[in-house]
Formats: structure tokens, sequence, C-alpha cells
């Protein structure tokens, strides 16, 4: 089966979720696609504009936020699939940061001068 996600390859997903990453979860390509697919939709959810169907044409900066926002977001479902692979406390600080870094991206990708900056860049 091949990657099928737009905002991220599986290998940036991968480094994303991080060292002891649960390998079942980090080994199915099925597993990530479906993640990824349900992170895209929450992204262009979130920011109120289809990211996905524009992918193409946007720019290198816009694609390495699209990147982040959706490789954080996948992370955070790797570290559920298995909270046990580093540790409860560990699995929960991850998830926060990761959380926080969502969140900054979203909060830039939803800003309308923001849009309108990286639609136009």
């Amino acid at each position: 089966m091949a990657h099928t996600g737009i905002f991220a390859t599986a290998a940036q997903i991968i480094r994303t979720a991080g060292l002891n990453a649960n390998a079942v979860a980090i080994a199915s390509e099925a597993l990530i696609n479906d993640y990824a697919a349900q992170s895209e939709s929450e992204i262009n959810s979130a920011t109120r504009y289809n990211w996905s169907d524009k992918y193409g044409t946007l720019n290198a900066d816009v694609k390495a936020i699209l990147t982040r926002a959706s490789t954080k977001l996948v992370a955070m479902d790797i570290a559920n699939y298995d909270p046990n692979a580093w540790g409860l406390a560990t699995t929960q600080t991850k998830l926060d940061v990761l959380e926080k870094a969502y969140l900054r991206d979203i909060s830039i990708l939803r800003d309308i001068k923001s849009q309108t900056f990286i639609i136009g860049a």
C-alpha cells in the first residue's frame, strides 16, 4: 500500500511521532493513511479553507505549515494508539507539546491576514 497523505509523508509523520513510538502503529501504512486523511480534513475544517484541493498551487512556506500541523495531529493519534509505549507521564507530556504546536499552526492558518498573505504568496 502506498502513502496517500497530501500534507505530509509517512517518514515525516513517523519522525514527528518520535523515538520509541509503537512499532505496529508506525509500520502500518493503512493506519498512517487513515490518521493522515483525518488530520487533513480536520485542518481544512478548522481553518475553513480546503487546503487539500489547493495543495499543488501553494508555496513551500504554506506547505511547511500544513506539514507541521498534520504531522502533529497524526503523532498524537500514534501516541494514543499505545500510550504505554513511552509510559503515561511521558506520553502526556508528548501530547501536550504536540497539541501546543498544532494549535499554533492552526492559528496561523486560520488568521485571515495570514491566510491572505500565504494564499497570495
